[in-house]
């Protein structure tokens, strides 16, 4: 079977993106994941600075595995800010075909298991016009995992019914915050994954994930320790069974992007390093 290739978060080196394109090249990264939501790298690039930034990315012989397109807040849960984001959404859809990847991630907000539920119906009718549009330019709008199980992710993506929409399965956010098994994830998601993140974590006390995303959304997390609910951790640190995780990955054929996230850290390069080393020994199996 054809090897996984390992990617890297750029904004995981807290670094300028440049600097941080040399260090993936530097550890040994295949490609890169960017966020494409300000500066450098955003939909209001222009032509020039697009083909300039490919054009760098393309001399240190990498690629961009795909581009984050998260907007922050609630995803696209509250209505009233959909037509703007949704709008932005497509732009970033356009950045991404302009710089050669077809993949763009993002939380949409929580998914409501009940789909009579207001919430259920405004995240399909947003990912939906977005999963249209996403389709017409070759790309796939991927929904990453951590808010629901990937049961009621699975029959939402179901609902919409349409190629433009996928998966970022990152194993992390399920162990930590649903306590949904990654290995049972991958099966269930199979025909949507298109990409993943390589991130470890434990899960430390029962949490409200409905809670923890409107915290996260509301950029404050008064009334909350979260250190004492989960914790990010390197690679095989935490709940994140690799080897079972990896196979199951074979097993559906997945031959895409591991790609590397660290969220916390005080030296990150020292951790997303070691996490490099740590998923080529594992493919090499």
């Amino acid at each position: 079977m054809k090897q996984k290739k390992i990617g890297i978060i750029t904004e995981s080196f807290r670094r300028p993106v440049r600097e941080s394109l040399r260090l993936a090249k530097e550890l040994g990264a295949d490609g890169v994941q960017m966020y494409a939501v300000k500066g450098d790298v955003s939909p209001e690039t222009d032509g020039a600075a697009r083909k300039d930034l490919a054009a760098f990315i393309h001399a240190l012989g990498l690629e961009i595995s795909a581009l984050c397109g998260d907007l922050g807040g609630h995803g696209f849960a509250i209505a009233a800010d959909n037509t703007a984001k949704v709008e932005r959404s497509k732009r970033i859809v356009d950045l991404a075909v302009d710089l050669g990847t077809n993949v763009v991630t993002t939380h949409i907000g929580v998914v409501p298991k009940d789909k009579n539920a207001e919430r259920y119906r405004i995240l399909r009718d947003a990912c939906g016009t977005l999963a249209h549009y996403a389709a017409s330019k070759g790309v796939t709008f991927a929904i990453e995992t951590g808010p629901e199980t990937a049961d009621v992710l699975g029959a939402f993506l179901g609902d919409i019914g349409s190629k433009g929409i996928g998966v970022n399965l990152d194993p992390a956010n399920l162990v930590m915050v649903t306590g949904d098994d990654p290995v049972k994830a991958v099966r269930t998601l199979s025909k949507y994954i298109v990409h993943t993140h390589a991130k470890d974590g434990v899960k430390l006390a029962p949490c409200d994930a409905e809670q923890v995303y409107d915290a996260f959304a509301k950029g404050g997390i008064e009334g909350f320790d979260f250190g004492k609910l989960f914790n990010e951790v390197p690679l095989g640190e935490g709940g994140v069974q690799w080897d079972a995780y990896l196979k199951a990955l074979d097993d559906i054929g997945y031959t895409g992007y591991l790609t590397i996230e660290r969220e916390v850290g005080a030296d990150p390069s020292k951790d997303i390093a070691k996490a490099v080393q740590f998923l080529r020994d594992k493919i090499r199996k």
